[in-house]
């Protein structure tokens, strides 16, 4: 059995397509009945069990924390004691404000005898949950735990490639997040494609500057969990990130209640590209905007008054 805590959307889109090999135990805050709320239309299949409370699902021994990244670590804080022994996967893109830690280092520093991993890559939860093909990465350090996990979370339609660089997966997705909410910004202030275009190519470069200085591999940023997430991202209006930064670039209002990741993992990373001396405007540019420092015109003069350089 596999057990998937957070019953959000993609928690949910998890559960119905991991249904289709074997039973699955969900557990979300609220969640009761058979329809998931942020999946209109979706229904949970037989083989889908709705636990009642959350050592239900720690008696798997692999679990997937579909949780927002800043409330995991509130989360196995309040629930360490389940989770010793188990293989946490997580199912979320983000760097932990308190601590500048991925996914993965969370579930580590608050579960030091579980096996961590992290699901990463292209994919909207709609997509999954109506079985359209999907291809993601699985990162985990432990190589034969990483093969377990690849052949276990795999479907017809839920196609995995698994790699041991956990950093370049992590980070890859979590720094994704940030330019798109920018390449939103772009085009809800009307600036073009071409600058959207820039925009991505440029911010690939400092999330690539970043990723290997912190250790990960290149092969992972040109992959699935990078580029390949990145172009998903910073293109279609499904992702909240790339529509926050429209809103953020029309000066329209977003739902305050859709978590947007990228907001706090621009603070995050551009604290932590700061204390590593790593050059990233184009972040610099999404906390000072999120965190309401700078204004929209301050940033884009910013970004074009920089010095040239050889690319």
């Amino acid at each position: 059995m596999i057990g998937i805590i957070g019953a959000g959307a993609f928690g949910g889109a998890l559960a119905i397509s991991l249904a289709a090999k074997g039973p699955v135990m969900l557990w979300g805050r609220g969640q009761t009945g058979r329809n998931i709320a942020r999946l209109p239309g979706a229904e949970l299949p037989a083989l889908v069990t709705v636990a009642k409370d959350v050592a239900e699902v720690a008696q798997a021994s692999t679990v997937l924390l579909a949780l927002p990244a800043q409330a995991m670590g509130r989360f196995l804080a309040d629930h360490a004691g389940l989770f010793q022994g188990q293989r946490l996967v997580a199912c979320c893109k983000g760097v932990d404000l308190t601590t500048g830690l991925g996914p993965t280092g969370v579930i580590i520093a608050h579960c030091p005898g579980a096996t961590a991993a992290i699901l990463t890559g292209p994919s909207f939860a709609s997509d999954i949950a109506r079985g359209l093909p999907t291809a993601l990465t699985l990162a985990c350090a432990d190589a034969t735990a990483g093969e377990a996990l690849q052949h276990q979370l795999s479907t017809e339609v839920l196609r995995l490639y698994r790699t041991t660089d956990v950093t370049g997966a992590e980070f890859g997705g979590a720094v994704k997040n940030v330019i798109a909410i920018a390449a939103g910004i772009v085009m809800g202030a009307q600036l073009g494609e071409s600058a959207r275009a820039a925009l991505m190519t440029r911010g690939f470069a400092e999330l690539t500057r970043l990723a290997l200085h912190l250790g990960a591999r290149s092969e992972t940023l040109s992959g699935l969990s990078g580029f390949g997430d990145l172009v998903l991202t910073c293109t279609s209006d499904q992702s909240r990130n790339y529509r926050f930064g429209t809103a953020l670039g029309a000066g329209a209002a977003f739902d305050p209640a859709m978590t947007v990741e990228g907001v706090a993992t621009a603070a995050a990373v551009a604290t932590l590209a700061r204390k590593q001396g790593i050059d990233m405007p184009v972040t610099q540019m999404v906390a000072g905007l999120t965190q309401h420092k700078i204004t929209l015109e301050d940033a884009i003069r910013a970004l074009m008054s920089r010095p040239l350089k050889q690319e």
